[in-house]
């Protein structure tokens, strides 16, 4: 599956935006960048669905953009003034050219879901491989209101539950996109979150 982050050359702070390419073009978050709608237009003239992993500001700034550019339906787990589809945990969803299974993995939002296929995860910001506070395996930051480690723990442990061996792409909400062992990666972000330590130090 081919896969582009959209927002990769933002000068200003926003999510990874995923355009995965294929049997159903679907975009990942649409990030804070402006400009985004002209990166896609690179890449594709339509858009089959948005999805959206949760609803940070750094992930939906530029949505109305999006959904307005290519009249796309929106997908999303928390109600949307837009949303066309109401997903839940344990659906499946095409994404690009692979079925991806929706799990709730609340903790860093209470909306927040993940998106597993055979091959590849779509992370959001429950797991990411990098991100100044820890490389190779790090987990969204727990310390504002309605946060909660403990949340973002079990869902951790349920992403892990629900992934294969044979996932070999993350793409996360933020950091680098990883290629590899995925599993290796989240089980080290969950030892880490495991600590209960301040992410940051000034949590």
């Amino acid at each position: 599956m081919e896969v582009h982050n959209v927002t990769a050359d933002a000068a200003t702070f926003t999510c990874n935006a995923y355009l995965a390419l294929g049997e159903r073009t679907t975009l990942v978050d649409a990030g804070a960048m402006d400009g985004v709608v002209d990166v896609i237009r690179e890449h594709t003239d339509s858009l089959d669905a948005v999805v959206l992993t949760h609803q940070h500001g750094d992930h939906v700034e530029q949505l109305d953009a999006v959904l307005d550019a290519f009249d796309a339906p929106l997908y999303a787990y928390g109600e949307h003034s837009r949303r066309d589809h109401a997903i839940d945990d344990g659906d499946d969803l095409l994404v690009g050219d692979e079925t991806c299974e929706v799990v709730y993995t609340p903790g860093h939002a209470e909306d927040h879901v993940s998106l597993v296929s055979e091959k590849s995860l779509f992370s959001g910001d429950v797991v990411v491989h990098d991100d100044g506070a820890f490389d190779d395996g790090s987990f969204g930051r727990t310390d504002y209101p309605g946060q909660s480690r403990d949340r973002l723990i079990e869902s951790v442990q349920r992403l892990l539950e629900r992934m294969g061996d044979g996932v070999e792409h993350m793409y996360s909400g933020h950091g680098s996109v990883f290629h590899g062992d995925v599993r290796d990666v989240v089980e080290r972000a969950l030892e880490r979150a495991e600590r209960r330590e301040p992410k940051y130090p000034d949590e």
